[in-house]
């Protein structure tokens, strides 16, 4: 079985990166073959910065080798060191209906946020199709913000087949069903397109998780666990027994918000301290940290040269 998972350098990653597509990777690296691209191609819709663009995609591989990548099960490579990703793009882009992208939710929720209405974003889910189908995906981790897209890429996948002849096979999402929403600060989704994210290694982590938003309830009075932010946030870290006593001293009135989020923010502490630890000494290594997204890359464009091969001859081109 062929896993493949992408994530935006569009910023530096936060709970919800980790919680979502980061940790279901991990958990997924024993149980097949492995790829995770850094889609700085997708990060071009929002990041303006050359020098910005190449940083934030070190820091996004420098994190995931610090909690938890492991080079040796899993092909990590930059999503432009393949180039015939931006080919594919084009050949499903001839099968795509406007219809289709026009029906996507994650562009109209953009836009809706003030984000540029350029034909990048409108497109983005025809590139991520070309990401996952060029290498051949069978599983794809996914956050259910992302459902829809994997949709269009089965949806492609199925027209290219359809016109041409067999190529591509149908991928299927992964999504972890212990995985909600996860909510930010101000109890959205937590997303760096809303200012509300707390970062992996955010050396202001204290001030953000005590800034949280809650309600105005009394301390004194009980309050219900379920839905608040700092307690579902609480429950990504905690262990099962920790949950249930958070959530019996809310019930019980005499709790406040205050010692919830101090207990959030040293259960945050607990498991990432030593992720911390492992990225400082891989910064103090760049030629290591290169080498692997070299050999990556290199693993990558063999597995994408046997789909594209398949894909210009049913073409013509």
């Amino acid at each position: 079985m062929r896993i493949l998972t992408g994530i935006q350098p569009s910023g530096k990653l936060h709970w919800g990166n980790y919680f979502g597509a980061m940790k279901s990777m991990f958990d997924l690296q024993e149980k097949g073959e492995n790829f995770m691209f850094i889609a700085n191609y997708h990060a071009m819709t929002t990041v303006r910065d050359g020098k910005a663009l190449r940083d934030a995609t070190k820091e996004v591989a420098l994190d995931y080798l610090a909690c938890g990548l492991d080079p040796n099960k899993t092909i990590m490579y930059r999503q432009s060191d393949v180039p015939a990703v931006q080919e594919l793009a084009w050949y499903l882009s001839c099968l795509t209906p406007m219809g289709l992208l026009e029906r996507c939710h994650s562009y109209k929720d953009k836009m809706a946020h003030g984000f540029d209405a350029t034909h990048g974003l409108f497109a983005y889910p025809v590139l991520m199709a070309a990401d996952i189908l060029i290498m051949n995906a069978d599983l794809v981790p996914v956050g259910k913000d992302q459902k829809q897209h994997l949709e269009v890429t089965r949806d492609l996948a199925q027209k290219f087949n359809n016109a041409y002849g067999e190529v591509f096979k149908l991928p299927d999402a992964y999504i972890p069903e212990t995985v909600a929403t996860i909510p930010g600060t101000d109890g959205q989704k937590m997303s760096k397109s809303y200012h509300n994210t707390i970062e992996l290694f955010d050396v202001s982590a204290k001030k953000k998780v005590m800034g949280i938003q809650t309600d105005s309830t009394p301390m004194e009075e009980p309050k219900e666990p379920n839905g608040n932010s700092v307690y579902e946030l609480y429950k990504l870290f905690a262990t099962p027994e920790e949950v249930e006593t958070m959530a019996n001293n809310f019930r019980a009135g005499g709790y406040g918000y205050g010692s919830a989020k101090k207990e959030l923010l040293s259960a945050y502490h607990r498991l990432f301290d030593p992720f911390k630890a492992k990225r400082d000494e891989l910064v103090k290594d760049p030629d290591t940290l290169e080498d692997i997204l070299r050999e990556g890359a290199k693993k990558a464009n063999a597995c994408a040269a046997v789909t594209m091969e398949k894909v210009r001859r049913k073409v013509g081109i």
